[in-house]
């Protein structure tokens, strides 16, 4: 039986503190009970026969002479079955759609278990995202951890819920799921994921959470590790290809230094608690593949970098921990170009295991290379012309320059409604290349030339 202790001595914004306990373990869930309703929390802290409790609810009105606390013996857990698929829920688990009560299947930690490192299946299938900045030259891989940094004022939720709506794995008829988590998103935007999802169909393979702006703070910390566990369930007892998209990883950071400064420990860069590295690291590490499993958690993380510094602890500590970034441009998004992707700093270290004969194309290597080099060059021809003139550009350079505004019409702006196949991208790579001299060609092979260049 459950003890209750009436033992609250001090209650400090989102904190609870409980004397006399026995038995309270580490991240345990506690319900706090008086006349007017139940509230929830988890045991953050114990010294001795004290436990600090995190409150997921304001703790406004919680009289601390009526109040009981009752602690369960289990952690947070996540009911789920199949039948989530087309279901939006709270950050807490709760449905909000308005469809009845889920019968689950079984329950599960949301803090889930590390993935051993042993058992892990390298990441080598290609996922078509329909994006060609993406699929072309940052091709995303099945498993894999590729987040996208953003600066305030982007359509990166666009982007989000174009990936969420287009996401495939090529080459097989296994079935394929998308997991969404948002974190302290406005009405407004909450209202957009669910309208799109449900206007284009892709309501119907997606499991959404969400935690709105005015939700409590410290139900943020919860919604991505539920988000996570419903991945696991989908794709490790299901067999299904999970993508999981949370945005914005920013928020929820904001979310650990408020209870950090609450907890009154000692802050690290930025005032960022000093274990921010370990905690997102908590949520990305459990995204990959298992050998032995049919199926897999691709994680897509979207964080709006504050400042637009890239050096900035979160998007910082996201790009050591994840397998490259995807990274969209203030200056291309003026320009009126979208999905505003800038393909030159931005990274995918799994790219080269995804692509090639069986998985995208023979010669989708050789171009992707060529590419970049070309767009390299072209803005950097574009920038010299700037600054001395056209007339001190040679004529390579003029094509260069030219190769690059058309890259850049052609290539990266598709806008938020195009489905491009890897087939259809990699023929607009070559149509580009055409603006080009054969002889500048000269990181892809003379076979590739000779049947794709149609010269």
């Amino acid at each position: 039986m459950q003890k209750e202790y009436r033992t609250i001595k001090e209650v400090v914004g989102p904190l609870m503190l409980v004397e006399q306990v026995e038995g309270v373990k580490y991240n345990e869930l506690v319900k706090i009970s008086q006349a007017d309703g139940e509230r929830l929390g988890r045991v953050l802290e114990v010294d001795g026969d004290k436990a600090l409790v995190q409150l997921f609810a304001p703790s406004r009105g919680l009289k601390i002479a009526a109040a009981k606390a009752r602690f369960t013996g289990k952690a947070i857990e996540l009911k789920v079955s199949h039948d989530m698929l087309g279901r939006v829920f709270d950050g807490m688990g709760n449905p909000i759609d308005g469809g009845a009560e889920l019968l689950p299947e079984k329950s599960l930690d949301i803090n889930g278990s590390p993935m051993n490192p042993v058992a892990r299946d390298y990441p080598n299938e290609f996922i078509q995202t329909g994006i060609s900045a993406i699929d072309g030259l940052n091709t995303l891989v099945r498993g894999q951890k590729l987040p996208v940094f953003s600066v305030s004022g982007l359509p990166h939720a666009n982007l989000a819920a174009q990936i969420a709506r287009q996401a495939q794995v090529k080459n097989t008829n296994d079935k394929f799921a998308v997991v969404f988590a948002a974190m302290g998103i406005t009405y407004e935007e909450s209202d957009f994921f669910i309208s799109d999802f449900r206007r284009t169909g892709a309501i119907d393979r997606t499991v959404m959470f969400l935690n709105l702006a005015n939700d409590p703070a410290v139900e943020r910390i919860n919604t991505p590790r539920m988000a996570m566990a419903a991945a696991e369930y989908l794709a490790f007892d299901c067999d299904m290809h999970v993508l999981v998209i949370m945005t914005d990883i920013t928020n929820y950071a904001e979310a650990l230094r408020e209870i950090s400064a609450a907890r009154r420990e000692v802050p690290g860069r930025r005032g960022y608690p000093g274990y921010l590295y370990t905690d997102l690291a908590t949520i990305y590490e459990r995204a990959g593949r298992i050998r032995g499993k049919k199926g897999s958690i691709t994680l897509i993380p979207i964080l709006t970098m504050p400042e637009d510094d890239k050096t900035h602890p979160i998007p910082d500590l996201t790009g050591y921990i994840t397998e490259g970034q995807i990274i969209l441009s203030r200056d291309l998004y003026k320009k009126g170009m979208n999905p505003p992707i800038d393909v030159l700093p931005s990274l995918s270290r799994l790219k080269d295991k995804g692509i090639g004969k069986g998985k995208t194309r023979k010669d989708h290597a050789d171009t992707m290379n060529q590419l970049f080099s070309a767009y390299a060059r072209g803005k950097d021809a574009k920038e010299l012309g700037a600054i001395l003139g056209e007339a001190a550009l040679s004529d390579t350079d003029k094509l260069y320059a030219t190769f690059a505004e058309e890259f850049e019409k052609q290539y990266i702006n598709q806008g938020f409604d195009t489905n491009r196949s890897i087939e259809e991208t990699l023929d607009i790579g070559w149509k580009l290349l055409k603006i080009l001299p054969r002889s500048e060609l000269k990181r892809i092979r003379d076979e590739y030339l000779d049947e794709f260049l149609g010269e």
